[in-house]
């Protein structure tokens, strides 16, 4: 049994986010010291580098959470899992378009206002984001 510090040290995760994955449900100590200290086992630093590589790979502690309750779950498969997977490089395929899309707008943009001595009032760009404002009101 380990510390809160001693888990925060091995998962090179503070304690304050350790207690926030506690309050979130995703990790829970496995008993208390005579002093009233909480004490995890090891299974929790296993549990936090997994929480860790879910979230390089975009799930959201929500997700996360899902996933450790299919993985303790009897019945859950493989298929299970991977349904979620996709679904989730779906959502970053997704986000990525979207990003693509808006760099795509503001090369645009940049390109468009090429006098950096112009006023403000002048910009190029304010004027296209205002104008596009206005035609999405009109809509």
């Amino acid at each position: 049994m380990i510390t809160i510090g001693k888990l925060a040290g091995l998962t090179s995760v503070s304690n304050d986010t350790l207690r926030y994955y506690e309050e979130e449900g995703l990790i829970s100590p496995a008993g208390k010291s005579p002093a009233g200290y909480r004490l995890y086992d090891r299974d929790s630093a296993r549990r936090i580098h997994f929480i860790k590589h879910a979230q390089q790979c975009g799930f959201t502690l929500a997700e996360i959470r899902d996933l450790l309750d299919l993985r303790s779950r009897d019945k859950a498969c493989c298929g299970d899992v991977r349904t979620r997977a996709i679904e989730k490089k779906l959502q970053i395929e997704g986000r990525i378009r979207a990003m693509k899309a808006m760099s795509k707008a503001l090369d645009q943009l940049i390109s468009e206002c090429a006098n950096e001595k112009r006023p403000v009032k002048e910009c190029t760009i304010i004027a296209a984001l205002e104008q596009a404002n206005g035609s999405e009101r009109v809509q």
